[in-house]
């Protein structure tokens, strides 16, 4: 009998250990992203500052840039227009820790005259603290 318990106990901790982790909601991340994305758009420092963590950092242009730079970087522009279009999203998501890969097209529009687009590929790194989604790094 005993060895039987042994047996079924080792089995019970075998099956639970084999059992995948439970993945949180891949639209949650994406929610993280088009909101940094249109707080570009509307110059609303406060709604990026909310979706990302202290820490983190974007890659532009062989550049490594925070929060704050990419505010004074916002900052010094003409008067603008922005609008960004999201393609092709593959999304990782774990409990506590996500990616998205995807293509990124935005339009511009300086001094309501001249027009800008710019296409790229763009990864996205996500974690979640205290139980929200948050922007990491982006590169």
């Amino acid at each position: 009998m005993k060895q039987l318990s042994i047996s079924l106990l080792t089995q019970i901790l075998l099956f639970s250990s084999c059992q995948e982790e439970k993945t949180d909601n891949p639209e949650q991340l994406k929610s993280v992203l088009i909101g940094y994305f249109n707080g570009i758009e509307t110059m609303d420092f406060k709604k990026m500052r909310d979706l990302t963590t202290d820490d983190f950092f974007i890659y532009e242009d062989g550049v490594v840039f925070n929060n704050d730079s990419i505010f004074k970087m916002m900052k010094s522009f003409p008067k603008y227009t922005a609008e960004y279009k999201f393609e092709n999203l593959r999304i990782n998501v774990d409990n506590n820790s996500g990616n998205i890969n995807y293509f990124n097209h935005a339009n511009f529009v300086f001094n309501d005259t001249t027009k800008v687009k710019f296409d790229w590929l763009e990864s996205a790194t996500f974690k979640k603290i205290d139980g929200k989604w948050t922007f990491y790094i982006q590169q």
